[in-house]
């Protein structure tokens, strides 16, 4: 998804470009120091330009990484958001999952729960680091 459609202040066009530029996860802080030199310097803008582009859908907070991602999507999608993380490159790939979103509504439907979201992270081996072609042998936790 790009900006063009939502009006973003300077700090959070600078943060989702850093991201969209990135290719990569990054944490607050790994944010914080790509911009710094832009003028921005405390941690508190970096947070709340990170929630405003999640909350407009722009980035994706990696619950298990403790980090966000700019959203590889060019349009807003319904149904849950699915990223395969690598546990020995870091490669994150994203795709948009419409009946997985809606077996998992349901299923919560079932035990009482309604979902507003749902935001599923696969852990495991990208395709080039499970034939032995991953840049980093160490798991990333």
């Amino acid at each position: 998804m790009n900006q063009g459609s939502l009006s973003l202040t300077r700090n959070q066009a600078l943060v989702f470009d850093t991201l969209s530029s990135c290719g990569s996860p990054l944490s607050a802080y790994a944010i914080l120091d790509a911009v710094r030199d832009r003028g921005m310097r405390a941690p508190a803008q970096v947070y709340r330009a990170l929630d405003k582009l999640v909350d407009s859908g722009l980035i994706h907070r990696l619950e298990t990484l403790n980090a966000y991602v700019a959203c590889s999507h060019s349009h807003r999608h319904r149904g849950s958001t699915v990223f395969a993380i690598c546990n020995a490159c870091g490669e994150v790939c994203e795709y948009a999952d419409r009946m997985t979103g809606d077996q998992l509504a349901q299923r919560a439907l079932e035990e009482g729960f309604a979902v507003d979201t749902a935001i599923v992270e696969l852990r495991g081996l990208c395709q080039r680091c499970s034939r032995g072609g991953g840049t980093n042998d160490q798991p990333r936790d």
